[in-house]
């Protein structure tokens, strides 16, 4: 049974959001999914320990076999966590290919499984020209729920994420790299939301997926009131300090710079921060923002020079705000998906997803 979303729950989200109110609403960008589920396939469970984990997969350009980079920008709110290719994306402004989040222990085998589809997808470029793959790969840590020292992941889960990648609305919740993910204290996971804004009377939409692994049980705020404050049950043991991470990333269709881009995804913290965190110091909260916009070829195999568009930057307030306003719903739309799950560490506990019902009568409360 597919769970209510936010928006379906009657919260009064802010902002305008388009079709599936997901990352796919902006145009060309497909996601995939492979979930390693030890509830589905028990054999996982090698060393006794529940398995739950995956990757999840984002490819800006979708299936095109020409390399095309995207613009790019990155911001880490706090860095105890990974995500390769960043120092690229810093100075080049741009990253060419797809983009991976797993666990912490796998960001090595979903590299891997990225170089590999690269290597088949652009076969034709990679062959002719000294070409370098060098993928975006982040991680946040599900050694809570899952054997995350098992190394479950490999190079082929990578690409059976990338094969599966498609249009249209995205699962949430439970799935590929979100599957054993916990958001203050709640089970949490892969979320999306987007929002369509107007710009000189032509429409543009940003869209936002999220990991959400982050956060402590009473600084959970919801439309600004301090839920997590009354909901004080069913919270985790080993939650003592935040030992979390998120990994969000902020994709549009208006034509913006590296430098644009980069401040855009700064605005990827104050959404976090919308419920509640303040970024803790175990906590891995990086922020990646592309645009579709300004289709080009590899600076490589091109001429000296190159044109391109770009916003200008007194009209970027609105695509601010929009970008904090679909981080903050993507989070609550990842809780509202996620199912009860198993705690690998401490064995036999629960893990309990966010009971709608009750965050509701919560928000009644004057």
């Amino acid at each position: 049974m597919t769970k209510k979303r936010a928006r379906d729950l009657g919260l009064p989200m802010p902002g305008t959001p388009g079709r599936y109110n997901a990352i796919t609403d902006v145009e060309g960008v497909l996601i995939g999914f492979e979930t390693l589920s030890s509830r589905s396939d028990p054999a996982l469970a090698t060393n006794g320990l529940p398995v739950q984990t995956g990757v999840t997969a984002i490819l800006p350009r979708g299936n095109d076999p020409t390399p095309r980079p995207v613009f790019a920008g990155i911001h880490a709110l706090n860095g105890n966590g990974e995500m390769t290719g960043s120092h690229w994306v810093r100075d080049g402004g741009y990253f060419v290919g797809p983009m991976l989040i797993t666990n912490t222990h796998s960001v090595g085998a979903a590299h891997e499984g990225a170089v590999r589809w690269i290597l088949q997808t652009y076969r034709e470029a990679w062959e002719n020209n000294h070409l370098w793959a060098m993928p975006v790969v982040a991680e946040t840590y599900d050694g809570v729920l899952n054997d995350i020292n098992g190394l479950h992941v490999r190079p082929e889960h990578a690409l059976k994420a990338l094969a599966s990648a498609g249009s249209g609305p995205v699962r949430e919740g439970n799935v590929g790299g979100g599957a054993g993910m916990v958001c203050y204290e709640y089970k949490g996971g892969t979320g999306t939301a987007s929002r369509v804004i107007e710009i000189a009377g032509t429409p543009y939409t940003i869209g936002v997926l999220v990991q959400a692994n982050h956060g402590l049980r009473p600084w959970l705020r919801v439309l600004g009131k301090p839920v997590g404050e009354t909901m004080t049950d069913d919270r985790l043991p080993a939650f003592e300090t935040e030992r979390g991470s998120i990994i969000a990333v902020i994709a549009t269709d208006i034509p913006l710079l590296p430098s644009q881009l980069d401040r855009l995804a700064r605005r990827g913290g104050i959404g976090i921060g919308r419920g509640g965190t303040p970024g803790g110091n175990n906590s891995g909260d990086i922020f990646l923002a592309f645009s579709t916009a300004n289709e080009m070829n590899l600076p490589q195999l091109s001429g000296p020079f190159k044109t391109m568009t770009s916003l200008n930057d007194e009209r970027l307030d609105p695509v601010y705000l929009a970008a904090v306003e679909a981080v903050d719903e993507a989070i609550l739309n990842a809780m509202l998906a996620a199912e009860d799950t198993p705690t690998a560490r401490p064995t036999g506990g629960i893990c309990k997803a966010l009971e709608p019902q009750r965050l509701l009568a919560c928000l009644e409360r004057p």
